[in-house]
Protein backbone atom coordinates (compact mmCIF):
# COMPACT_ATOMS: atom_id res chain seq x y z
CA UNK A 1 0.00 0.00 0.00
CA UNK A 2 1.23 3.57 0.02
CA UNK A 3 2.67 5.53 2.39
CA UNK A 4 -0.62 7.55 3.28
CA UNK A 5 -2.39 4.08 5.06
CA UNK A 6 -1.92 2.93 7.99
CA UNK A 7 -2.87 -0.53 9.92
CA UNK A 8 -5.44 -0.02 12.68
CA UNK A 9 -7.13 -3.84 12.93
CA UNK A 10 -5.90 -7.56 12.38
CA UNK A 11 -7.92 -10.50 12.94
CA UNK A 12 -8.24 -14.15 11.60
CA UNK A 13 -12.26 -13.42 11.23
CA UNK A 14 -12.84 -12.12 7.49
CA UNK A 15 -16.17 -11.07 9.22
CA UNK A 16 -15.08 -8.73 12.37
CA UNK A 17 -12.64 -7.41 9.78
CA UNK A 18 -15.64 -6.56 7.26
CA UNK A 19 -17.63 -5.23 10.44
CA UNK A 20 -14.62 -2.54 11.54
CA UNK A 21 -15.00 -1.52 7.82
CA UNK A 22 -18.41 -1.10 7.91
CA UNK A 23 -18.15 1.07 11.04
CA UNK A 24 -15.49 3.22 9.97
CA UNK A 25 -17.37 3.83 6.39
CA UNK A 26 -20.35 4.33 8.32
CA UNK A 27 -18.42 7.45 10.27
CA UNK A 28 -17.61 8.66 6.83
CA UNK A 29 -13.65 7.23 6.91
CA UNK A 30 -12.64 5.68 4.10
CA UNK A 31 -11.21 1.58 4.97
CA UNK A 32 -9.60 -1.07 3.02
CA UNK A 33 -9.54 -4.40 4.54
CA UNK A 34 -6.30 -6.79 3.08
CA UNK A 35 -7.05 -10.34 3.21
CA UNK A 36 -3.95 -12.24 4.12
CA UNK A 37 -4.71 -15.40 5.08
CA UNK A 38 -4.16 -18.86 3.30
CA UNK A 39 -7.16 -19.83 2.32
CA UNK A 40 -5.67 -23.30 0.00
CA UNK A 41 -5.98 -25.00 3.73
CA UNK A 42 -9.60 -26.08 5.26
CA UNK A 43 -8.59 -23.92 8.46
CA UNK A 44 -6.97 -20.70 6.91
CA UNK A 45 -4.38 -19.36 8.44
CA UNK A 46 -3.18 -15.41 8.67
CA UNK A 47 -5.00 -12.29 9.60
CA UNK A 48 -7.36 -10.14 7.25
CA UNK A 49 -5.88 -6.42 8.21
CA UNK A 50 -8.19 -2.92 7.55
CA UNK A 51 -6.19 0.41 6.70
CA UNK A 52 -7.11 4.02 6.51
CA UNK A 53 -5.78 6.93 6.03
CA UNK A 54 -3.17 8.26 8.28
CA UNK A 55 -4.84 11.73 8.75
CA UNK A 56 -8.12 9.17 10.09
CA UNK A 57 -6.37 6.86 12.34
CA UNK A 58 -6.62 8.85 15.42
CA UNK A 59 -10.92 9.31 15.21
CA UNK A 60 -10.66 5.60 13.66
CA UNK A 61 -8.78 3.64 16.54
CA UNK A 62 -11.39 5.95 18.83
CA UNK A 63 -13.96 4.44 16.38
CA UNK A 64 -13.02 0.96 17.01
CA UNK A 65 -12.37 1.31 20.89
CA UNK A 66 -15.84 2.89 21.22
CA UNK A 67 -17.61 -0.36 19.55
CA UNK A 68 -15.12 -2.57 21.20
CA UNK A 69 -12.56 -3.65 18.73
CA UNK A 70 -9.48 -3.65 20.74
Amino acid sequence: MENDWALIFSTGNYFRAQFARNILSDEGIEAVIINKTDTIYLHPSGYIEVYVRKEDVIRAMHLLKSAQFE
